[in-house]
């Protein structure tokens, strides 16, 4: 089976090509240079040249059986900077997948970003309607609807995920920092949904696989509500700390994300994500995954997180 992979680089899509070789994929990454492969040194895989914002460099993907969209940007310096990769950069794959023989699945990874969050409190379904707060957001799901659009075309699944983590994640690494600073900030009680890379992995290959996949959207986490105390104690517990939480009030986070910006660029921590962060409810049911594809997340919060910050430490992250 021939796979190709976009965002083979980045977190999400290292830890997808890993799994597709054990699993016996023939494995194309695209990527923009040989140069910095990252955690792809030395696996098994063929390379091929190229950027999802430039459509003349897409016109190799052609003869794959799956087809995995990872490409894309969480934190963008500019609006525009965030569609041209989201949702042109989606566009210029898609069509250069749709101009040769579609492959047996289109996998596009979104985001629970691309929905919006919770209004009512309730985790959403996949029925609820899409109702993004962030330039990330409605950049994702600009994506979803170009995908959607070529229904009859390429037969496709699209996965919402919510705040994804593990080894090798840089977002999720500034909070395990802060915390084990001993101050953390706090913005009052907060609710999301969570789901650790290794369960994410099985989870996209199995919507490739099943046909009951095809031409859905699922969401996908680790079937538990967290409140940010819960996510604030089990990283303190994986790090043995008792940090102090410092209040901070809502009406002044989006100066502290510009300021954050401006102190470090590409921080997750930004005027984007403070849009996300002012909303209280981040949650999304995985009943729909686990009933059409057998997906069956492992991994709950407090094990996650002792694992991810026990890799920290070994690579010298913390």
């Amino acid at each position: 089976m021939k796979a190709f992979v976009t965002g083979a680089t980045g977190f999400i899509g290292g830890h997808l090509v890993e799994a597709l070789v054990r699993e016996g994929f023939d494995v194309t990454c695209l990527t923009r240079s040989t140069l910095s492969l990252g955690y792809l040194e030395g696996l098994n895989v063929s390379f091929m040249k190229g950027d999802c914002t430039d459509a003349d460099s897409l016109s190799g993907i052609k003869g794959f059986d799956y087809v995995f969209h990872l490409a894309g940007l969480t934190k963008a310096h500019t609006e525009e900077e965030s569609y041209r990769t989201n949702e042109k950069g989606t566009e210029n794959i898609v069509n250069a997948v749709v101009r040769h023989t579609p492959p047996g699945r289109f996998v596009y990874l979104s985001s629970l970003a691309a929905a919006g969050p919770s209004c009512d409190g309730r985790p959403l379904s996949e029925e609820c309607e899409a109702k993004p707060v962030s330039v990330y957001g409605k950049t994702k799901l600009g994506g979803e609807k170009y995908v959607i659009a070529q229904k009859g075309k390429m037969p496709f699944t699209i996965i919402r995920p919510p705040a994804v983590y593990g080894p090798r994640d840089k977002d999720l690494l500034v909070f395990f920092k802060m915390i084990r600073s001993g101050l953390i900030p706090y913005w009052g009680k907060s609710y999301y949904s969570f789901l650790y890379v290794d369960d994410l992995i099985n989870g996209i290959i199995l919507s490739a696989l099943k046909d009951e996949g095809e031409g859905e959207i699922f969401f996908m986490s680790d079937g538990n509500v967290y409140s940010s105390d819960d996510i604030i104690d089990a990283i303190s517990h994986a790090l043995q700390c008792k940090p102090i939480r410092v209040a901070i009030p809502k009406c002044v986070m989006p100066l502290l994300g510009a300021l954050a910006e401006k102190m470090q660029r590409g921080s997750i921590i930004n005027p984007d994500k403070i849009r996300e962060i002012r909303h209280t409810h981040w949650t999304c049911h995985t009943t729909k995954a686990m009933e059409k594809l057998g997906f069956s997340p492992k991994v709950k919060l407090k094990e996650g997180a002792k694992w991810t910050a026990d890799w920290y430490r070994i690579h010298n992250w913390l």
